[in-house]
C-alpha cells in the first residue's frame, strides 16, 4: 500500500506524539495511575485507555478534567479493574499508535 499514500489515497493518520509516560497500579485499589514524565502535551480526548479485560475509555470520558495531558500530570483512573493482573494501554487515536503499555498488579 506504499502507492496508496503516495498517491493520496491513503488514510489521513497524524503522526504519533513524543511522550514519557508512565503505567502503574496502586496496591489493593483496582485503580490505575497514568503519567506524563515528559514530551509532547497531548489532547485528554485524543488519548484512549483500554485493558486486556475490554475496559475502553478516552482521558476524558474516564473523568480528566483538563483539556491536555502534559509533562507532570497524572491521572488515576477509577474505572472498573478486577483482574488482578491487567495489561493497560494508552493510545494515540488520531495516529493509531500505542505510546504506553505496561502489565500491572491490581491486587
Amino acid at each position: 500500500m506504499i502507492g496508496g499514500f503516495v498517491l493520496g489515497l491513503g488514510g489521513d493518520l497524524q503522526s504519533a506524539p513524543q511522550a514519557q509516560i508512565s503505567i502503574d497500579a496502586a496496591a489493593n485499589s483496582g485503580t490505575i495511575d497514568i503519567s506524563h514524565n515528559g514530551g509532547d502535551a497531548i489532547a485528554a480526548s485524543d488519548l484512549l485507555i483500554t485493558d486486556d479485560q475490554g475496559y475502553s475509555a478516552t482521558l476524558s470520558d474516564a473523568g480528566y478534567s483538563a483539556d491536555e495531558f502534559g509533562v507532570g500530570d497524572t491521572f488515576t483512573d477509577t474505572g472498573v479493574h478486577s483482574d488482578p493482573e491487567l495489561t493497560v494501554k494508552l493510545v494515540h487515536q488520531p495516529s493509531e499508535s500505542v505510546i504506553a503499555e505496561a502489565t500491572v498488579d491490581t491486587s
